[in-house]
């Protein structure tokens, strides 16, 4: 597959969507400078402790995830192939004085960065972030480039199940299985959904199978997998807000899952 078209295409939307996203309430980034982490209790319980640990984001947008590890003691190392993120995220860890290393490239390409190879005690990815990739199993192949033997692969993730479905959740409108690119032409972004800007999207869904048999191929054993039936953002249409402060599509409050984690034990 050639995929310059599809990824040329989707930098473009990221590139038009990270100037919306700092700006917006949705990414509370004023909060976050006051010292507010961006991080969900989900990561920062099942991650746990990442003191004095070298830990790569990968797809990191605009780094406040990566900061927010940072500000939780780890050595960080942000990747994302948008440039207008990759920027912000070095404005903001030099304005907020937060040690960090951005990088600007595409996932796959980092398996050309030999002074990555082995360095990191975790790799972490999350939320919106596989289904940018065509290919898992070279996706799984860069991962374990990255780890040292006996790292760790942590992924929070939507469930496969919520890309099945159309934008109301009304009707299953796309494969779950990695059967065809999806090509959308979009306007807005989802933390505004009536910015003045249109762009293009190619994406691929995965299945659950997919995910997990990818990371066994490349010699990682899951230590845990794990799947909700709510999410922690308001980032999709007909969601309502529980008790809990989580997201649930109204009408079909917890008979859907909305998101898994997984986390993986590197064993070469």
């Amino acid at each position: 597959m050639d995929t310059k078209k599809y990824f040329d295409a989707n930098k473009d939307s990221w590139n038009k969507r990270t100037p919306v996203h700092k700006a917006s309430a949705f990414y509370g980034l004023d909060d976050f400078k006051l010292g507010t982490t961006s991080l969900n209790k989900t990561e920062l319980e099942e991650l746990g402790d990442v003191q004095g640990k070298h830990l790569l984001h990968l797809q990191c947008h605009f780094g406040m995830d990566t900061l927010s590890w940072a500000r939780e003691g780890a050595l960080v190392t942000g990747v994302d192939f948008s440039e207008e993120a990759i920027a912000t995220a070095r404005q903001l860890a030099e304005e907020l004085q937060l040690p960090a290393t951005f990088i600007c490239s595409n996932v796959y390409d980092l398996l050309n960065h030999k002074e990555l190879a082995g360095k990191f005690d975790i790799v972490f990815t999350s939320y919106g972030v596989i289904g940018w990739l065509p290919d898992l199993d070279k996706w799984a192949s860069v991962i374990t480039y990255l780890l040292k033997p006996g790292g760790v692969f942590y992924i929070a993730e939507f469930h496969p199940v919520v890309w099945m479905l159309d934008e109301q959740f009304n009707y299953i409108k796309y494969y779950y299985h990695n059967a065809e690119i999806i090509e959308e032409d979009l306007t807005g972004t989802y933390t505004d959904r009536d910015a003045p800007i249109a762009y293009k999207n190619y994406t691929w869904n995965h299945s659950l199978s997919e995910i997990i048999n990818a990371l066994i191929r490349h010699r990682c054993r899951i230590l845990h997998f794990n799947e909700f039936s709510y999410s922690h953002f308001n980032c999709f249409d007909r969601l309502e807000q529980g008790a809990d402060k989580n997201w649930r599509v109204k009408g079909l409050e917890d008979k859907l899952p909305m998101m898994f984690s997984l986390k993986a034990l590197y064993e070469p």
